[in-house]
């Protein structure tokens, strides 16, 4: 059973395959995210993960891990605080913030950095349940 105030924590790492791979698929193919020198240029240490590929995190531990199965997504609110750079050691935290008797959940949704504790993503995910919770 889901009920307010449950946390949920996954650690977690974005590499740069995985980027070139999400450049494929989306056509984002800005050179801050695929060139270092590009991004060095441009105040970057290195190359900076696309901000829907960090956030996309949410969506396999809300369909997969937490709540799961029979999770659907009604909403995603992200705002990106500070870059996500490839290979970096990431935390995903989330909290369920309300929980509705219609199976509802509103969550909230942080990507940190799992060294500094640094926020790279702040938001909230609103979610309809229709899985079973052990």
């Amino acid at each position: 059973m889901i009920v307010q105030g449950q946390k949920f924590r996954k650690e977690f790492a974005i590499t740069f395959d995985q980027v070139k791979r999400f450049a494929e698929v989306t056509g984002d193919h800005n050179p801050i995210h695929l060139e270092k020198q590009y991004a060095e240029a441009h105040g970057f240490k290195q190359t900076i993960v696309h901000g829907f590929l960090s956030g996309s995190i949410f969506s396999k531990i809300l369909g997969t891990e937490f709540p799961g199965e029979g999770t659907i997504y009604l909403s995603q609110e992200m705002s990106f605080k500070a870059p996500v750079f490839p290979d970096e050691e990431l935390v995903a935290d989330m909290e369920v913030l309300d929980v509705t008797p219609s199976g509802r959940f509103l969550i909230q949704t942080v990507v940190r950095s799992k060294e500094t504790d640094e926020i790279k993503i702040d938001g909230q995910a609103r979610v309809l349940y229709r899985g079973t919770s052990s």
